[in-house]
């Protein structure tokens, strides 16, 4: 069913730090006091210390790893002070190693849709484990949870797992290139599609979190074929293809981005990009390793009526474990080895643990009523924060779709990655730090996209919107 997304945003302080959840076993029930500001720096103070043992634990992160994480955004670069450490998650809920708990709208960057260590999930990992954790041969859960993802999915007809996002959309470039037997590709500002050497051009995400350029490490021939354009600029493309006539490959961007924020396409703009791929007999690529299973069942395809010729999935497909997968039309993927000549592989996919998460966490979205609930709670929470920070004096947009949404720190519109750049990060850096003090974890990025879940209540969404009142005064 083709659709449009509703579009708007919010801000910070510090304050009284306590356990929204009285009942919780897991909760502490003493209160901590913090002072916190962002100075020019976005490096935040703290007059008492509540986080001393992440504090200890980052400190000796950063002698063991770069920059103290295994993934940049993590690291709290564009808020400012370090990363609070995490022990544990249950449902909407994370505890840190401190013992400070806090309601999570970020889900593992996605894939919590049903809740952090769902019990039935974590009760079939249990019955698998026994079986093995890895075989490094076909499993028949591999066949199940192909069979899933093709009867979901729009555009799939066959699929390969990988093992993540960014192994996902490589093997799907590759496959586009060789089905096609040409290499340009166009790409949107903005749009990241993992650390692929072609993909890390104006890519958004956390290469824009850091303020960093295109990488060091990519040679120019990596990515002389990529040409960019803003995202929702379909003239901007006309002109990509006018100029390079029978020479594109492929047009592959996320149909709705979540990697500068949370950004949704024009009317038309998706459907103008399916009718100039087919005129140019060039392939037609949706990553929706964010979108996919979260804005519907089928994806952002499903909800937009658009059917790309490629998908890139990930993360729900998982259930939480490492996982990612491409499929598309027949005749396209039996190109891939072992059906025909493109290359790919990898030790680890198809794994029967990650394939079992997978398996468990479809069947449970799939139950009827899940997007409708995930478009109320999310609903309410966007408008809630977006009026909240309007009442108090500050220019703030963003808006949802079901499960998936964002918010920026300008009046907005905003259409594109140029557009998300006019956010005020200090502010959203001191936004975060007064929500995280009132027991809210946000992603630490104006440029990132939020996530609900089947977990979060509306009691959690109301104490959120008040917590973010209370921030928008004192920021």
């Amino acid at each position: 069913m083709a659709a449009t997304a509703s579009s708007s945003i919010a801000g910070t302080g510090l304050t009284l730090l306590n356990c929204f959840s009285s009942s919780s076993s897991r909760c502490r029930t003493r209160s901590r006091s913090v002072t916190m500001a962002v100075s020019t720096d976005q490096k935040p103070k703290t007059d008492k210390l509540i986080l001393r043992k992440s504090e200890e634990a980052f400190a000796a992160a950063k002698e063991l790893m770069p920059g103290g994480v295994n993934s940049p955004v993590r690291a709290f670069k564009s808020v400012g002070g370090q990363p609070i450490i995490i022990d544990s998650v249950k449902g909407c809920r994370m505890w840190d190693i401190d013992g400070n708990e806090y309601i999570d709208y970020v889900g593992s960057w996605g894939p919590a849709i049903i809740g952090h260590a769902d019990d039935q999930v974590l009760a079939a990992l249990s019955e698998t484990m026994k079986k093995g954790t890895s075989f490094g041969a076909p499993c028949l859960l591999e066949n199940t949870l192909a069979e899933m993802v093709i009867a979901a999915v729009p555009s799939i007809e066959m699929v390969r797992f990988v093992n993540s996002g960014t192994e996902a959309c490589m093997g799907a470039l590759r496959l586009a290139r060789a089905y096609t037997g040409k290499e340009k590709i166009i790409k949107f500002e903005g749009c990241y599609h993992g650390h692929a050497d072609p993909f890390l051009v104006k890519a958004g995400s956390g290469v824009a979190t850091l303020g960093l350029p295109d990488s060091p490490g990519v040679p120019k021939a990596a990515t002389n074929e990529t040409l960019t354009a803003p995202f929702n600029d379909f003239a901007a493309v006309e002109k990509i293809f006018e100029a390079n006539k029978g020479e594109i490959a492929v047009v592959f961007l996320e149909p709705v981005v979540g990697n500068s924020g949370f950004i949704t396409p024009k009317p038309d703009f998706l459907s103008s990009l399916r009718k100039i791929t087919k005129e140019n007999n060039a392939l037609l690529v949706f990553d929706e390793v964010m979108t996919g299973f979260r804005l519907s069942y089928g994806g952002a395809q499903e909800y937009f009526g658009i059917t790309p010729d490629i998908t890139t999935l990930g993360k729900i497909i998982g259930g939480g474990l490492p996982v990612g997968a491409y499929g598309g039309r027949r005749d396209i993927m039996e190109t891939v080895a072992p059906a025909g000549p493109m290359y790919q592989a990898g030790t680890l996919s198809g794994n029967p643990l990650a394939m079992t998460a997978g398996i468990h966490t479809l069947k449970r979205i799939k139950e009827p009523g899940t997007y409708e609930y995930l478009d109320n709670i999310t609903g309410e929470l966007v408008q809630g924060i977006v009026e909240a920070g309007k009442r108090a004096g500050h220019a703030i947009c963003g808006g949802h779709i079901n499960g998936m949404f964002g918010f920026f720190f300008t009046e907005g519109p905003v259409y594109n990655f140029t557009d998300a750049k006019k956010s005020d990060t200090a502010k959203f850096a001191k936004f975060f730090w007064g929500m995280l003090a009132e027991g809210v974890y946000l992603a630490p990025s104006q440029f990132e996209a939020g996530f609900t879940s089947l977990a979060h209540t509306s009691e959690d969404i109301k104490k959120t919107i008040a917590a973010a009142e209370k921030v928008f005064r004192e920021i």
